[in-house]
């Protein structure tokens, strides 16, 4: 359980001294938008670049993962959907909210720091695999549904449209086509720009976890238990379940690769849920269930850990 701690404790410490600084004044609200741009549009796409130039693509590529991966999100989006919409006699673009939180996870600033620490460099392979199956996948399937749902099937294809045009100016996704253009020409980045790539790439674990601590002041749960629970149980459980099903369903699947999609899916949603909650009346679902799975994320991904060990899919 120690050696468990030791994987898991630096990360929530992180995220901790995050809240700290933003609770005690320290840094304000828009200082620590400010740290979460500079993760997402040059921390994270260094990483990925990094990750794709320093192995090959053969090995990047993994048809096993990302089968296994982009089917069990969606086996969890769907089961999200058909709960909120076909049970509990949600909206679809409430439903489509809902789904979104159990079945994206937050690859980025909480799945790869504790990947990391806990299988090592392949968790940025996998970081970047499972961002392309969220930015191309399920959050575009989720937004096409909730504004599908606005606007009564009118309009749909044009929704699409805007939708797809938005993700071509994704930075993770110009960081991940870098990548793949440098790692197919056998290009090398300049000696002193790789060692910027390098550096930001290194960058991108403490300072994703320092600003998820800060979104999370100031977030509240209240009257909405019934909406929350189901997301963070679906995210924190179903997800990750859903996920190991649709490996034990393919021929002999690598322990590593098992190990690694489990420890993703087991990360909290997205840290943009609340945003995409807040434009389709789903704002403060969303915000809480991003406080509470994150703040719950540090037993259950603790938990993940000690399961991984003692089957044997993860050493410590």
């Amino acid at each position: 359980m120690l050696e468990i701690l030791a994987i898991t404790l630096p990360i929530f410490l992180l995220i901790g001294a995050g809240y700290t600084a933003a609770r005690t004044g320290l840094l304000s609200r828009d200082n620590m938008q400010g740290v979460g741009t500079f993760v997402m549009y040059l921390a994270l796409p260094s990483l990925i670049i990094r990750a794709l130039t320093d192995h090959p693509l053969s090995e990047v590529f993994n048809p096993t993962y990302l089968l296994a991966y982009v089917l069990g999100s969606l086996a969890a989006f769907l089961l999200g959907l058909a709960i909120s919409v076909g049970v509990r006699g949600k909206t679809l673009d409430a439903g489509a909210i809902h789904a979104l939180g159990m079945s994206a996870s937050n690859s980025g600033f909480i799945g790869y720091p504790v990947a990391m620490m806990a299988i090592g460099p392949p968790a940025a392979i996998f970081m970047a695999l499972n961002m392309v199956v969220e930015t191309l996948i399920i959050i575009p399937t989720a937004l096409i549904l909730a504004e599908a749902s606005r606007q009564n099937g009118n309009g749909v294809g044009q929704v699409a449209r805007q939708t797809l045009a938005r993700l071509t100016r994704n930075p993770v996704l110009i960081g991940l086509l870098i990548g793949i253009l440098l790692a197919l020409t056998g290009l090398r980045l300049p000696g002193p720009l790789s060692q910027a790539v390098s550096m930001l790439a290194d960058a991108a674990g403490p300072a994703a976890l320092f600003t998820i601590g800060g979104m999370l002041h100031g977030l509240k749960v209240r009257g909405m238990a019934m909406d929350v629970s189901q997301v963070v149980l679906g995210k924190l459980f179903l997800h990750p379940l859903s996920v190991l099903g649709l490996f034990l369903l393919l021929p002999h699947p690598d322990p590593l690769l098992i190990a690694g999609g489990m420890l993703f899916a087991s990360a909290p949603m997205i840290s943009v849920y609340p945003l995409f909650g807040k434009q389709y009346g789903q704002g403060d679902t969303s915000a809480a269930g991003l406080m509470v799975s994150t703040l719950a994320s540090f037993v259950t991904i603790s938990l993940m850990i000690w399961l991984l060990t003692q089957f044997g899919l993860l050493p410590v």
